[in-house]
């Protein structure tokens, strides 16, 4: 039946798109254009949710994509634009509209910037997918760092607000967060974390003992775990040239030294 489907596509010259991953795409993209309107309107809280939870749908439509073998060309281009909207252009809008305003056009540009290093980002990734490694990300991805400024508007609502003299600290973490999204900094994908497999048994515990304390302190702990994911890529990183270079001390002392003659 596939096949004939094939041929038939073939024949007529038109080809049908997965309708499953596409809708989980378009929730992502409802959600961005939804906190776009949300940070004008000044209601950055509701704006901040709205990008995480275009997150988690940015996440599944990769996954039900995987898991029923309807990947395709359309469904990348439609999940890139999508994510340069839901994760570049409604998270600089939102920053800029919580608290970079005061700043004029240095406010705006580093919202500016944000953006564009998410468009190069996902044009480095579109084009580098299939010749990097499946573990891990080169540069930071974009729903991480968007994830990351939503998560700072909860966490700072939480305690109470931020101090005015604290504003310029959001600007270097924009443009921080810009250069950590194009450089060659590897993060963890977890697309090898396949929850159809097998697994150990303390998986699923740490698995829900991480949902139990998220559930308890939300606006906190989704904080702390994006904090935590973005210093992991520098830590990895040094870890893995300080074993380079221990590795090349290693064969250096290895290495017999030839006497001249």
């Amino acid at each position: 039946m596939k096949r004939w489907r094939e041929k038939r596509s073939l024949r007529t010259g038109k080809r049908g798109i997965y309708i499953l991953p596409n809708l989980f795409t378009s929730a992502s993209l409802f959600g961005g254009f939804f906190a776009i309107i949300a940070a004008i309107q000044g209601r950055y809280e509701t704006a901040a949710i709205a990008i995480l939870i275009s997150c988690v749908f940015d996440g599944l439509d990769g996954m039900v994509a995987r898991l029923t073998h309807s990947t395709s060309l359309f469904g990348t281009e439609y999940d890139s634009l999508s994510d340069l909207v839901t994760f570049g252009v409604a998270p600089g809008i939102l920053v800029f509209q919580w608290t970079l305003e005061p700043f004029g056009r240095l406010g705006w540009l580093a919202c500016f910037v944000f953006v564009i290093c998410g468009a190069l980002r996902l044009a480095r990734f579109n084009v580098q997918k299939d010749s990097v490694e499946a573990k891990f990300f080169k540069g930071l991805p974009i729903p991480a760092a968007a994830s990351f400024i939503a998560s700072l508007v909860l966490f700072t609502t939480a305690l109470g607000g931020l101090p005015e003299s604290r504003h310029v600290v959001i600007i270097v973490l924009v443009y921080i967060l810009s250069f950590l999204m194009v450089s060659s900094i590897r993060y963890f994908s977890f697309k090898e974390f396949e929850l159809k497999k097998q697994k150990p048994f303390n998986v699923l515990v740490a698995i829900i003992l991480i949902l139990i304390v998220v559930a308890y302190k939300p606006k906190i702990m989704v904080f702390l775990i994006l904090t935590t994911y973005i210093l992991s890529g520098p830590a990895i990183t040094l870890y893995r040239l300080r074993k380079k270079r221990a590795m090349e001390d290693t064969l250096i002392k290895e290495t017999p030294m030839v006497e001249e003659e």
